[in-house]
């Protein structure tokens, strides 16, 4: 019952702070737009899909079964 009421508490704090702010919420957006441009768009580009180039549907367990004991040796 305490967590539950410090739970509660702990959102209506952040909640109004929030509501109060003018420049934080575009700092925020700010924040948001890069996570997503970090989150999406790189890897996207940077970081393909291995495991689909690699092997066919269905054994990827398999190839990185086979890959960790080879490399543990």
């Amino acid at each position: 019952m305490r967590l539950t009421k410090f739970c509660k508490e702990a959102y209506h704090l952040y909640a109004d702070g929030f509501r109060q702010m003018k420049l934080g919420k575009t700092l925020w957006a700010i924040i948001l737009i890069k996570l997503f441009i970090i989150f999406a768009v790189l890897k996207i580009f940077f970081f393909p899909d291995f495991l689909k180039t690699h092997t066919d549907h269905g054994t990827e367990s398999d190839f990185v079964t086979n890959e960790l004991l080879h490399r543990a040796k």
